[in-house]
């Protein structure tokens, strides 16, 4: 398993010396473990430098530094820095210069990733927070399941974040958390509850049903329920305003249409009697009356995509809760509702015409994402590129005074940074010369670069849709099939188990 850290570097000493530290040759074994993109090994200090000159946001960070720490004896120091490569891509999406290497010299292996703090491509900072701690934190986790490897899991330490007033919070602990137990109780009884309100005659038969079903009660200005194997109880009111009692009374009377919020104001429709639930309310002239924009239309909830019908008979949950059952037999019913209406809506009514609608979205998905891989390579390439010639074109001034200077050490001695920046991308610029020696065209670059930027925006447009279409029908293919044979999945479920 992998446990990632993330401090910022604010001080160009101690970049050098971070930069320095990580490409030890006892620690990378030769800086054979050694890699970097969008800078050398040898100028990585100095092309951060120029990079951070000409950063629009200034700040104080320089750098930022990433530590990536393997169980001793899971995985290969080869092994380890391929995944740091990929986690490195990831992070800095050919934006960021980074330089990374992978450690062996103590009882277990690690990555060490120093990124620049502002990007190459559009010089804007890069954002530290929570936020973006959490995305590297999953993107690693994902990279070790496809490694085989295994992950951390809650509870267990994981290294901590360094928020923007520079102190450390635990991901786990701390007053601002909410326990997972809680969280998990909650969640419980917002179902139990879900499932007793059709069952319920009033509100006293519902309280008594919840506690027939081991829940604890208490009454006061507020109702309070304990959830078997919890300490404390919970209000329901705090989970959520469909769960206050005033809402459960109206609820179990069927005069109630759960809550829908506009410009932070609740607003609940309440039907008295059934003539008035008949003749219908126009929600958009009772939004809009309270708006101060009335010729906006009113949020409309995209159609919910059609999920799996769960197995009863296997599902843990439903034999450990008959109040969980009988919620989910309600649910698979409307899912089972919802893919006789997919079927129906999209002409699926044979069972050919569905496997062969769903393996054409799922080969419309594997272009898609191949097209999107391909252009953001590119998009990367082409960004490492524009970097070297302007990294050219600045010190070419300077270089060209080292041929023309008389005392060429002093000179150089002088102007050892810009020179060296010179010399590598002269290097670098080789292969992407033409048999003439002439180099790209820099706007010509740039134009090329904004066209595959639009193109990769679209392709990841049609990359989520495609996603969120073969995603429902493979759930709609797996509710027909459960229709159809009842024991299929059980016993395919059983011969996997089998095998593993």
């Amino acid at each position: 398993m992998a446990v990632v850290k993330i401090k910022p570097i604010k001080a160009a000493p101690a970049l050098k010396n971070a930069v320095e530290y990580i490409l030890d040759e006892n620690k990378t074994d030769g800086k054979m473990l050694a890699s970097s993109f969008g800078c050398s090994f040898e100028t990585a200090y100095e092309e951060f430098c120029l990079t951070l000159s000409k950063a629009i946001e200034k700040g104080n960070n320089r750098a930022h530094h990433l530590i990536q720490s393997f169980e001793p004896g899971e995985a290969t120091p080869e092994q380890a820095h391929e995944i740091g490569r990929r986690l490195a891509d990831e992070v800095t999406k050919g934006r960021y210069e980074y330089v990374l290497t992978t450690h062996i010299d103590k009882g277990h292996i690690h990555n060490h990733i120093i990124f620049c703090a502002a990007s190459f491509v559009d010089n804007r900072k890069y954002v530290s927070n929570k936020k973006s701690y959490y995305g590297i934190r999953n993107i690693s986790d994902r990279l070790c399941r496809e490694y085989g490897l295994s992950v951390v899991q809650p509870g267990q330490g994981r290294g901590k974040v360094r928020n923007n007033n520079e102190s450390y919070v635990d991901r786990h602990g701390g007053d601002k958390w909410v326990s997972k137990s809680q969280t998990k109780a909650a969640r419980e009884l917002r179902l139990t509850i879900d499932s007793l309100i059709p069952l319920s005659s009033s509100f006293d038969d519902f309280l008594k049903r919840l506690e027939s079903l081991g829940h604890k009660i208490k009454r006061g200005k507020l109702v309070s329920v304990c959830v078997p194997g919890q300490e404390g109880y919970i209000r329901t009111k705090t989970l959520g305003a469909d769960y206050t009692e005033e809402a459960l009374n109206k609820r179990i009377a069927g005069e109630y249409i759960p809550v829908m919020e506009k410009d932070n104001k609740i607003i609940q429709f309440v039907f008295d009697t059934p003539e008035e639930k008949s003749e219908g309310v126009d929600l958009h002239s009772v939004i809009s009356s309270g708006s101060a924009k009335p010729d906006k239309p009113p949020y409309v909830r995209p159609a919910p995509a059609v999920n799996l019908i769960v197995d009863l008979e296997n599902c843990v949950k439903a034999q450990q809760s008959a109040g969980f059952a009988r919620w989910q037999k309600i649910q698979d019913l409307k899912e089972a509702a919802k893919t006789l209406n997919f079927l129906t809506e999209n002409n699926l009514l044979q069972y050919a015409a569905l496997e062969s609608s769903a393996a054409d979205v799922a080969a419309a998905f594997d272009e898609t994402a191949d097209a999107l891989k391909a252009a953001e390579k590119w998009l990367k390439e082409m960004a490492a590129l524009m970097k070297l010639i302007s990294n050219y074109q600045q010190s070419k001034p300077v270089y060209d005074g080292l041929l023309m200077s008389k005392d060429k050490a002093a000179y150089r001695r002088e102007h050892e940074s810009a020179i060296i920046l010179h010399e590598v991308a002269t290097r670098a610029l080789r292969k992407h010369a033409d048999n003439s020696g002439r180099l790209p065209n820099p706007a010509t670059l740039k134009a090329e670069y904004e066209r595959l930027t639009e193109k990769k925006n679209t392709l990841r447009t049609e990359y989520g849709s495609l996603k969120r279409q073969m995603r429902e029908y493979y759930a709609v293919k797996r509710n027909v099939d459960s229709i159809l044979n009842p024991g299929t999945n059980r016993t395919m479920r059983k011969d996997r188990a089998a095998e593993l």
